[in-house]
């Protein structure tokens, strides 16, 4: 028994007439007969009384065409889910974000993505770091923007630049006297404000490591699940916070460069190892396309890029040196 004989007795069994079914499914008479007398000798029971007219079905050909039908519906479903699936994959793609990569290049990756790629939809899933690699293993996702470094040998991860930090304070703070870049030891005795709270590691992690390789004493750290939640903190002169330059958000607070080399936060590109998806390659085009037009928000003063290269660094573990600042502004790489 096979889908094509199924589809002939349900034909013979619409229009109640072997020629016309013939003519309904392409095929002469005499075969279509033929396959439904195959049909009737494997299930062992008549289907059809062909000397009536119309013909008529017996009591188990009525039973089998209500079963038929079921079958032939269900296949028909079946393909139509696969080729929904097909061009799901093909014209979708899900794209992992910590949420201070929105004040840098993302949103304008994403709006030149979609200008270029009409025909594919972009979902943003926010999502830190270190659920971006379990998320891109289980296949929810396919690409990460991220900021922590991982050792998982079944993501690759390019490094795309290095983000200068800032020290964010409310302008009663003794700090905001001079705006000048401070160094990582004078922010000892402070309360640090740092985020997101969970989950962990995290970019709070990042920061507080930075402060305990250089033994810098903190008076009290207080941690918030957001950067906007860090940033209020900050205005309502709780303590200070150190952000990614990009996420100098607030008017009313002042804002230092941290003049440390080391006080780089990394903005790290993860997919899948051996991922051949078309997707990678054209994202990284217009990495490098974004670039080039610097935006407000990449410059030389606050981003440092990889061994002065002109294209994402590939799986590095240790931050790489910081590029030499120019005297003007130029077009980078990414």
């Amino acid at each position: 028994m096979d889908l094509r004989q199924l589809r002939y007795f349900v034909a013979v069994a619409n229009t109640r007439n072997f020629t016309r079914a013939a003519e309904q499914m392409h095929i002469a008479q005499p075969p279509l007969s033929r396959q439904i007398q195959l049909l009737e000798e494997e299930l062992g029971v008549q289907l059809v009384l062909r000397n009536s007219r119309p013909v008529a079905l017996t009591e188990a050909g009525r039973l089998f065409y209500e079963q038929s039908l079921q079958v032939l519906q269900r296949v028909d479903q079946m393909k139509t889910g696969m080729r929904q699936a097909g061009r799901n994959l093909r014209q979708s793609i899900s794209i992992g974000y910590v949420g201070s990569t929105l004040y840098g290049g993302l949103p304008m990756l994403v709006r030149m993505f979609r200008q270029k790629y009409p025909d594919t939809d972009v979902h943003l899933v926010d999502l830190s770091s270190v659920q971006q690699i379990t998320e891109l293993k289980s296949g929810r996702i396919d690409l990460g923007f991220g900021r922590i470094r991982t050792r998982d040998t079944s993501v690759a991860r390019s490094v795309l630049r290095e983000e200068r930090l800032v020290l964010a304070l409310a302008p009663s703070s003794p700090l905001a006297a001079s705006s000048g870049p401070v160094r990582l030891r004078e922010i000892a005795n402070q309360h640090l404000i740092v985020f997101p709270k969970e989950p962990r590691p995290s970019y709070a992690d990042h920061v507080l490591g930075l402060l305990h390789e250089q033994a810098v004493p903190l008076a009290q750290v207080h941690e918030v699940r957001e950067l906007q939640a860090a940033l209020g903190l900050v205005a309502c002169e709780i303590g200070v916070c150190i952000v990614p330059a990009a996420a100098r958000l607030r008017s009313d607070l002042v804002y230092r460069l941290i003049e440390d080399e080391q006080a780089t936060s990394p903005i790290i590109l993860s997919h899948r190892l051996n991922d051949d998806s078309w997707y990678i390659p054209a994202i990284k085009e217009l990495i490098a396309l974004m670039y080039t037009q610097n935006p407000p928000w990449l410059d030389f003063q606050t981003n440092a890029f990889p061994s002065g290269k002109t294209a994402p660094d590939e799986d590095r573990e240790t931050p790489p040196a910081p590029a030499p600042r120019p005297r003007g502004r130029k077009k980078a790489g990414p």
